[in-house]
């Protein structure tokens, strides 16, 4: 072989393999990672964005999205004469750009299923008509499902959840914090709030002009469980439940102001039919991590409580205010949050410092499989240990899932809607 035929061969070679080498690199390029993006306050694990999709909507309470990514509230207090609101993005670019308003009675409860929008009032339970594009076709005439459910004007908040059977679970709470009499102070036995409150009530979601005779009492013992849910994946009900106050008040004698502090604990239960959960003559104290019988009721402060309830599945810090609670069933997220719950905390712990916040609780075969963490924070805007000086900006009240696995978190203070994708 010549030089010259040599020097071609190389060439050729040579050739082969920087087309092979540039090849391989363009097969191996991939498309850039999506940055997390947060323009707000809050502050979310790395990899989340946090993005404000709407801002003074007033008192917004809990919030749902329907299949077609539409997002509704329903609000506490009334604004410009209107209950609900929703918020749509009719481009599909991933911004909202309409809002509607509409309903006179305000409220707390609101769930979009597949042909209807539900939403309560402090008394009743309504449901306005889906058209097969999810599109309500009247929002001036909804259905009454269920009317008279005492309201006394406190913690009267009336959150309601479906199951996959149409049965319809209402929290009715308590008005009086420990049922106690307002003469002797002492707690009433038995206590006839329990008869009409203080528990969760059971009735059909799908018949209209029922009362509250028509239901029936499915758990008690329960001050105000504003969180509830309907747990699809272990078909069984969980809830959030507020602890009692007052202890050092009423109590000098017995509880320091530091305890007044940290107890009772906030409580996460699952509950069957006929379960109590120990209101209002016991409290579970989260420092000694048992039921004590409350002081109303002959306790001490370490006296155990005598009755038969129910024990939590998790107790948080007393006074956060559980006000949702959200079972994570999308993809979106990673692996660590699925089928785990998402609880928003209303309020804040006076002793530890830290509350306004969503939390996340591990769960793996329907229990909670670890601690809770703060999944959310600073919503306050404030640094909670050092408050001199602080405004309150945000409470975190509702919470919901959109199609996508996005999750919605809605604020009750500031009026505020927050979207967190990952």
């Amino acid at each position: 072989m010549t030089t010259k035929t040599k020097t071609k061969s190389l060439l050729h070679v040579g050739a082969f393999a920087i087309l092979v080498f540039f090849t391989g690199c363009k097969d191996e390029t991939k498309t850039p990672e999506k940055k997390a993006t947060n323009n707000t306050i809050l502050k979310a694990p790395s990899g989340f964005s946090v993005e404000e999709i709407g801002k003074d909507l007033g008192a917004v309470r809990h919030l749902t999205v329907a299949s077609n990514g539409d997002i509704y509230a329903n609000r506490s207090v009334l604004n410009e004469g209107k209950a609900i609101i929703v918020l749509k993005d009719t481009d599909d670019d991933g911004t909202v750009d309409t809002q509607h308003e509409f309903a006179d009675l305000p409220g707390t409860g609101i769930l979009a299923t597949d042909q209807y929008l539900y939403a309560s009032s402090n008394a009743a339970i309504f449901r306005y008509a889906f058209n097969d594009d999810q599109e309500l076709m009247d929002t001036d005439n909804p259905e009454k499902i269920v009317d008279g459910l005492i309201d006394m004007g406190a913690d009267n908040a009336k959150p309601f959840t479906i199951d996959k059977d149409n049965t319809l679970y209402v929290t009715i709470g308590s008005w009086n914090d420990a049922c106690r009499d307002n003469e002797t102070q002492e707690g009433m036995i038995p206590c006839p709030i329990l008869e009409t409150a203080g528990g969760i009530w059971k009735f059909q979601a799908n018949v209209p002009d029922q009362t509250f005779t028509d239901g029936e009492r499915y758990a008690t013992g329960l001050k105000n469980a504003v969180g509830i849910t309907w747990n699809q994946s272990t078909n069984s009900l969980f809830a959030t439940d507020h602890g009692r106050g007052g202890l050092h008040n009423f109590y000098p004698d017995l509880y320091s102001k530091k305890q007044d502090g940290e107890l009772p604990a906030e409580t996460l239960y699952e509950i069957k039919e006929g379960d109590n959960a120990g209101w209002p003559s016991t409290y579970f104290d989260p420092i000694k991590n048992k039921r004590v019988l409350a002081p109303e009721y002959g306790g001490d402060g370490d006296k155990e409580g005598e009755i038969d309830a129910i024990e939590p599945l998790m107790a948080f810090p007393a006074h956060l205010g559980p006000n949702d609670l959200l079972f994570y069933t999308g993809n979106m997220f990673p692996e660590k949050y699925r089928n785990g719950a998402f609880i928003a905390f209303h309020n804040q712990s006076p002793e530890l410092k830290i509350g306004f916040l969503v939390a996340f609780v591990p769960f793996k075969d329907g229990k909670p499989s670890g601690k809770w963490e703060i999944f959310l924070d600073n919503f306050a805007g404030y640094d909670l240990k050092n408050p001199e000086g602080g405004t309150l900006l945000h409470r975190p009240c509702g919470l919901a899932q959109g199609p996508d696995g996005a999750l919605y978190v809605c604020d009750d203070f500031g009026g505020s809607i927050f979207k967190i994708t990952y």
